[in-house]
């Protein structure tokens, strides 16, 4: 293997910040600002005059692409995708990962940190001229969701287009003959989603002994929906002889943390706080009305004129269904996109979003991280999320690349409980917004939509047993972990 064009640590501080690392490694440090007493990176990037989510201003750039010691051909790609300025997590970590250290990235979908670890992946691997094999990629990136791993292949694709290198992308819900052709044909970075990855590595079609840089990118959103050990199992088959390894998530959670520890060698950490983003350039209401009244002020709210592309926001399924109904007899062209929903439905969505041709998207948080479409200009909240977290990534689906955004939340009484909570992570509060038909804000309700714990049903709690003849009738009980579970989750 070639070596890696190095870039020396010493020159990381393009922006007047070292990169610092505990030999002994316990935990990642963050980065710190040399030789000054800023309060946080965001205000060491403002006062070098590096764009920044925690400034209103229009800050200019001194640091471009061409300064990171990327490949030509990559540099190429770039100025046809018309990315001639990078952003602060790029900045941070491409010079890190060219010198091919482990890293934990604290960022969410649209600061650029899909560019932040494809591009040092390119130009590793163009650098290498070993031969494919038949069903061993030197790279593997996994991603929570079909759209988050069709996204990423898209960007690497982009990214990789004056290069010899192939990439692929295999995730559940669809066929899997289409993908096992492109395995034995040979690739040189898979993106895939952890269920049908190990589907397929069970069936002999995938190896990972040869994986040279893992990415985990969402890794808090793959813990969240369960995936744990199978992200751990995947981890183990790609061995650990001169791994680089990456590890991306939007909130550092103690699990995350444990997870770091684990996996990661001597890492550096990159923090690009999303909640100063959110406060700074994205301009928050809350109407405080009744269930009942929800789908009159929705409706109202949307036929706005100064709303363009929306997305809408529930916190189930079946109430992506309803409200998207809603809009569609009250004259509003909307799309429904949830994890029930087939891949041809979901993929038929997203295009019609993207394109124009559906102005609402109505969704579940499925949607709140990795879905990136520019000109978004309004999120709802029909349903505020019961953890605060996830309104931050809600709303952040707006304001992308700098813009602004508007983000207006529909809150009945038993919500206040959550909306207190999303004021006390931002260390703000959310206007009240006036409508004829809003209530005041109730700050003695404690109770919870759901009950008093966030996501537990209502009321007495309900026996799990269940009939014999309903059991008889339900038929056998299914593996838990179990080939059909994985594929259908993804």
């Amino acid at each position: 293997m070639q070596p890696i064009n190095r870039m020396p640590f010493a020159h990381a501080p393009i922006l007047g910040i070292h990169l610092l690392w505990n030999s002994n490694f316990r935990f990642p440090q963050p980065l710190q600002a040399a030789n000054h007493n800023f309060s946080s990176i965001a205000d060491a990037l403002r006062r070098v005059r590096y764009p920044c989510s925690a400034t209103k201003e229009k800050d200019y750039v001194t640091a471009t692409f061409d300064s990171l010691g990327l490949a030509g051909p990559l540099q190429r790609a770039l100025k046809t995708e018309k990315h001639l300025t990078p952003t602060p997590i790029q900045v941070q970590a491409i010079p890190a990962l060219l010198n091919g250290r482990d890293l934990l990235g604290i960022a969410e979908t649209g600061t650029g940190k899909t560019a932040a670890f494809s591009l040092p992946i390119l130009h590793r691997l163009s650098l290498d001229n070993a031969s494919r094999k038949p069903g061993a990629p030197r790279a593997l990136i996994l991603a929570p969701t079909r759209e988050l791993a069709g996204q990423i292949g898209d960007r690497v694709n982009a990214y990789g287009r004056h290069t010899k290198l192939n990439a692929a992308v295999i995730f559940g819900g669809v066929g899997q003959g289409h993908q096992v052709k492109a395995l034995r044909a040979g690739i040189d970075i898979l993106i895939a989603t952890p269920g049908r990855l190990l589907d397929l590595c069970d069936q002999g079609h995938v190896r990972l002994n040869e994986v040279s840089v893992l990415v985990l990118d969402e890794a808090d959103r793959m813990l969240d929906m369960g995936f744990i050990r199978d992200v751990r199992k995947i981890i183990a088959l790609c061995g650990t002889k001169q791994r680089q390894t990456l590890l991306f998530s939007a909130t550092m959670q103690a699990s995350i943390g444990k997870l770091a520890r684990d996996v990661l060698r001597d890492p550096i950490r990159v923090d690009i706080s999303p909640v100063n983003v959110t406060v700074d350039r994205i301009e928050q209401r809350a109407y405080f009305v009744s269930k009942q009244n929800k789908r009159s002020v929705l409706a109202e709210l949307v036929n706005d004129p100064k709303v363009g592309q929306a997305i809408v926001f529930t916190r189930t399924k079946r109430s992506a269904d309803r409200v998207c109904r809603n809009l569609v007899q009250d004259g509003i062209v909307a799309a429904a996109l949830h994890g029930n929903k087939a891949q041809n439905a979901r993929v038929k969505a997203l295009n019609g979003f993207r394109s124009g041709q559906v102005r609402v998207l109505v969704a579940t948080d499925i949607a709140a991280r990795g879905i990136d479409v520019p000109g978004i200009s309004h999120v709802i909240n029909y349903e505020l999320p019961n953890e605060p977290e996830s309104y931050v990534h809600r709303i952040g689906r707006t304001a992308r690349a700098g813009a602004g955004g508007i983000a207006l939340s529909l809150c009945e009484s038993g919500e206040v409980p959550y909306l207190k909570a999303i004021e006390r992570l931002m260390r703000a509060n959310v206007e009240t917004a006036e409508h004829p038909l809003s209530e005041e804000r109730d700050e003695t309700v404690h109770s919870r939509p759901n009950g008093g714990k966030a996501g537990a049903p209502s009321g007495r709690r309900r026996s799990r047993r269940r009939s014999p003849n309903a059991a008889a009738a339900a038929g056998p009980a299914k593996p838990r972990n179990g080939r059909q579970r994985r594929d259908r989750s993804l």
